[in-house]
């Protein structure tokens, strides 16, 4: 998308999207500028607003379409370990959604989009606790595993674990770690 037209022609939003990912991925969201971002997307300094209305609705935007994907690529998951390895290789796979979507400062807590992309995941993150059976406590438990499996994923995407884990599949890892914590799934 070099072209002034793009913007007529409905891409602007993507565009803008997929640059300031890319950003995000490079240098973190304290590097975003809506400025740079229509520059990349070769439309007017204005442009992006339009969408946006200013880098908090476009990091907003960011969370809510990386709740998205995390419900997307949570659902259907046999068992909350599974669903974990799903958590990691979600972070791994997307990691501007992942750290905007946990850093509620820079986002509209309020956004609709964002709060029902929210409620998406959360679901899908609760449906893994309840194939747990009898867990004295659902809540505690879910909290639990979502520390978890988010505790690892932050360590990996920050190369905290890159001598650990090494050229492993990190899901993989996961998984095994899961399994010496917590034993092998019940049958």
């Amino acid at each position: 998308m070099t072209s002034r037209n793009s913007y007529h022609h409905g891409g602007l939003r993507q565009a803008v999207l997929a640059a300031a990912l890319d950003v995000i991925a490079a240098e973190g969201p304290g590097a975003l500028s809506l400025r740079d971002l229509a520059r990349r997307a070769g439309v007017s300094h204005a442009a992006p607003a339009h969408h946006f209305k200013d880098r908090t609705g476009l990091l907003t935007a960011i969370a809510a379409q990386g709740y998205d994907l995390l419900a997307d690529t949570l659902a259907d998951a046999p068992e909350l370990s599974e669903r974990g390895v799903r958590y990691v290789r979600f972070a791994v796979d997307h990691p501007a959604h992942f750290t905007v979507m946990f850093q509620p400062e820079l986002l509209r807590a309020d956004d609709p989009a964002l709060l029902a992309a929210k409620d998406r995941a959360s679901a899908e993150l609760r449906a893994g606790v309840t194939g747990l059976g009898s867990v004295p406590d659902a809540r505690t438990a879910g909290i639990a595993a979502w520390s978890l499996a988010h505790g690892f994923a932050t360590l990996l995407l920050t190369h905290n674990l890159d001598d650990p884990v090494g050229d492993r599949d990190p899901g993989d890892v996961f998984r095994s770690l899961t399994g010496s914590m917590f034993g092998p799934p019940a049958a």
